[in-house]
């Protein structure tokens, strides 16, 4: 069996966690909120017409904050439509997905959703068709206690205590000519800047993200977010990346090494950041929000037919990506990834949470179920709160058809709280089992005290809602002093170790 070599030491710490990686999205998009989140007259419904199975889910992958409401939707989204009794909301035509929004839910709903599933909201302007005046009145709305226009409206819509919402978008997908009201990155950039000044001004608590390039792929990445951050780097926190992979040729071994691209992206956008703030002498640091990110290939073919049979429906089942184990062991990777640049990387956002390319998924009238990809964010969210640790890993690589010396183990620490070390490692070899060796000398005595397995011997197993436990984590026995750790191939494993007693 072929071994790989871990060395973790307290002492080489990459940052701690921000709990905001673990973090999700929900757009009004598809069945994401109308029969997902929401859904009046079903049985597992509250009173507010929320699904309850569907929070408990949300509850146990313990996502800290979501990401609200887009997405590509909020470029042409007017907020005021969202708040204020339901039954004199507009209607009106999304042009982002070629459907119809009834305003059903907004703002206050959300909240309240947000609040019953334990999580927090990240929400978004319309920075496309709007502008700043409009974002300083939706801070002022959802933060200001009282006495003002905005925030008395907001009182009398029935929420007396402000929403506090900290964290906020600054649009989004700016430089895609498939946005509503698209720029250029000097348009953008100045619309920002004092987007962001005035929202500030009304609120000085609040963080605020910028839009960074929509894709790598785009003719002016780099360019982009150095132009952008020139005209708005005082004034905002975060600049923003966005990344999907697929597997469309069926291609595992390369699809699996993905993550290299996604690091080299992370590595890119941070240095694009530090020579803007060389340029203007600062002190500051901006920081990254991978905003959107998860496998995203399945369902394109469908939504081109659906969008044809179907122009300008509600809540259209679009983007619902059937995910295999694959996808669960790309999706890991991707979280390792993430901790391991957890000193830049401080906001993360699965996209998205339910039914649209989501690791949970719903049946209108019918049940809830944990998709594969669910559980790896759900142990990752759960597990790796602390400090990330450098890990220092030797062990044999391989070649793709886009990657070359892709390691045959990946693999994350976190240091937690309680003094626990809790290891994530994903084993890419398709074929061959590794042992795993760590060297933890720097924390004494260690052992092993639970180690859990995803592993499946068909890469493309499902879970469906009639069998909705064919892909899960299992607990193995706990390696004794001296016994190695196994790590199988194709798996993802969580590895717990605490300071041994005498």
């Amino acid at each position: 069996m072929k071994t790989a070599r871990l060395i973790l030491d307290k002492d080489y710490v990459i940052s701690e966690v921000d709990k905001r990686l673990y973090g999700s999205f929900i757009e009004h998009l598809g069945r994401a909120v109308y029969t997902g989140i929401y859904e009046p007259g079903h049985p597992a419904t509250d009173q507010s017409g929320f699904r309850e199975d569907v929070i408990r889910l949300v509850q146990k992958m313990n996502v800290p904050i979501v990401r609200y409401p887009g997405g590509n939707f909020v470029s042409g989204f007017r907020w005021e439509d969202s708040v204020g009794p339901v039954n004199e909301r507009p209607r009106r035509l999304d042009l982002a997905w070629k459907t119809t929004e009834t305003n059903a839910v907004g703002l206050h709903e959300f909240a309240a959703w947000a609040k019953k599933a334990h999580t927090e909201v990240m929400y978004a302007v319309n920075l496309g068709t709007r502008g700043p005046e409009d974002a300083r009145n939706v801070v002022e709305y959802a933060n200001h206690r009282g006495g003002s226009y905005w925030s008395d409206l907001r009182r009398k819509n029935g929420a007396e205590e402000p929403f506090n919402i900290r964290l906020w978008c600054l649009g989004n997908e700016m430089d895609g000519p498939w946005q509503m009201g698209a720029k250029t990155a000097y348009e953008y950039g100045r619309i920002a800047n004092e987007a962001a000044k005035m929202m500030k001004w009304t609120d000085d608590s609040i963080e605020v993200v910028a839009c960074g390039s929509s894709s790598t792929g785009m003719k002016t990445f780099g360019d982009w977010e150095y132009t952008v951050l020139g005209e708005c780097y005082d004034n905002v926190d975060y600049v923003s990346l966005h990344r999907y992979y697929g597997n469309p040729h069926n291609d595992t071994q390369d699809f699996l090494a993905s993550t290299m691209d996604l690091d080299n992206f992370i590595k890119t956008v941070a240095s694009i950041c530090d020579a803007v703030k060389g340029a203007k002498h600062a002190k500051k640091q901006v920081n990254l929000s991978l905003d959107e990110w998860n496998v995203w290939y399945h369902s394109s073919e469908q939504d081109q037919q659906l969008h044809k049979r179907e122009p300008w429906g509600q809540a259209l089942p679009l983007l619902e990506d059937v995910y295999n184990f694959e996808d669960a062991l790309l999706v890991g990777l991707m979280l390792i990834t993430m901790l391991k640049n957890a000193d830049r990387v401080k906001i993360g956002c699965l996209a998205q949470l339910v039914n649209v390319i989501a690791p949970i998924m719903t049946r209108p009238g019918g049940g809830a179920w944990a998709q594969t990809i669910f559980y790896p964010m759900m142990q990752a969210s759960t597990l790796g709160r602390g400090t990330s640790l450098l890990p220092i890993l030797t062990c044999d690589k391989h070649d793709t058809k886009h990657f070359t010396d892709v390691p045959d183990v990946d693999a994350a620490a976190v240091m937690n709280d309680d003094g626990t070390v809790t290891i994530f490692a994903v084993n890419r070899n398709l074929t061959e089992g590794v042992t795993l060796e760590c060297d933890l000398r720097a924390f004494g005595d260690m052992r092993v005290v639970s180690h859990s397995v995803l592993h499946h011997d068909d890469m493309k197993a499902v879970n469906t809602e009639e069998h909705p436990c064919e892909v899960l984590p299992a607990d193995v026995p706990a390696p004794r002093k001296g016994e190695d750790i196994v790590l199988p191939a194709a798996s993802w494993n969580v590895i717990r170790l605490e300071k041994a007693r005498d």
